[in-house]
């Protein structure tokens, strides 16, 4: 793969409705590139069940096929919507512990920059969407474990231009 070479993977964290998404597909566009959508969305949408433990392993045993599949549509950039690091926080706190795979995974996934989307957006309901009273914790979290992956991020605050305006000038 040609590109691999070059290519660099910008990767989107943050509590719920905080819109990683909308800027992940705002990227990508400017970018002219592909983005990784969040293959949790759905695959919960298709359960017909509450989640449990081992679908979130099966959720990133999904996210990282997905990323591997994009990964050769991309030119130049690579925009992940979500990452491992995401369902390490959530598994943490709806059960009480990761499995050591995911974990190992954060560790050792490479993102050229993060962005951490901040909680100053309103709260929008959906059905997949569980704790709209704990985005400040949720916030501080990503933030505690991306300084602590020593990992190059970014706080990406605003409504909707201000975010893409502002993700583009670390990119630039």
């Amino acid at each position: 793969m040609e590109n691999s070479i070059s290519m660099k993977k910008i990767a989107i964290v943050g509590p719920e409705s905080t819109g990683k998404s909308t800027l992940a597909r705002q990227l990508a566009s400017q970018l002219g590139t592909v983005w990784v959508p969040e293959f949790a969305r759905d695959y919960l949408a298709a359960l017909n069940r509450p989640y449990e433990a081992n679908d979130l392993e099966k959720i990133a045993q999904g996210q990282l096929a997905l990323e591997e599949k994009l990964l050769s549509e991309a030119a130049e950039f690579l925009i992940c919507d979500t990452t491992l690091l995401v369902i390490e926080v959530w598994a943490e706190h709806a059960y009480g512990h990761c499995p050591e795979w995911i974990k190992a995974s954060v560790r050792n996934q490479q993102y050229d920059f993060t962005f951490l989307t901040n909680i100053d957006l309103p709260w929008e309901p959906d059905p997949l969407r569980e704790h709209p009273h704990l985005r400040q914790y949720f916030f501080k979290v990503y933030q505690q474990k991306l300084g602590s992956l020593k990992t190059p991020f970014a706080i990406i605050s605003g409504n909707e231009q201000e975010r893409l305006t502002t993700a583009m000038c670390h990119l630039k």
